[in-house]
């Protein structure tokens, strides 16, 4: 029988397009200061998709904070914060959409055993 020859394979992880290793993940600013990350908000729509999903709004902030987050890994710091912008947008729509739920909630029962 023959032996097969066996050569190592390397595979290459790293995003192909404009990716650079030695490139900051996040732009400077002038002055050589680096700009600070955009904001995923991640635990914040865990906490908005556990216990205050109104209207599945939860759901749609945590799909928009991981996106963030993985903009934000990638180094494309413009899309990653516009996702935060628009997750912390849904985390506060609801915030409040809960909070006037729950208010109703304990108007009707405090009317009805009443």
């Amino acid at each position: 029988m023959q032996s097969a020859s066996h050569h190592p394979v390397a595979i290459h992880m790293q995003p192909h397009s404009g990716y650079e290793p030695s490139a900051p993940p996040y732009p400077s600013r002038a002055g050589g200061v680096a700009a600070p990350p955009p904001q995923d908000h991640v635990l914040w729509s865990l906490f908005s998709f556990s216990f205050l999903n109104a209207c599945c709004l939860g759901f749609a902030a945590l799909v928009y904070s991981i996106k963030s987050r993985d903009y934000k890994v990638l180094g494309y710091s413009e899309i990653a914060a516009t996702y935060g912008r628009i997750s912390k947008s849904l985390n506060i729509t609801a915030l409040i959409l809960s909070i006037i739920f729950f208010i109703v909630f304990i108007i009707i029962i405090v009317y009805y055993s009443a």
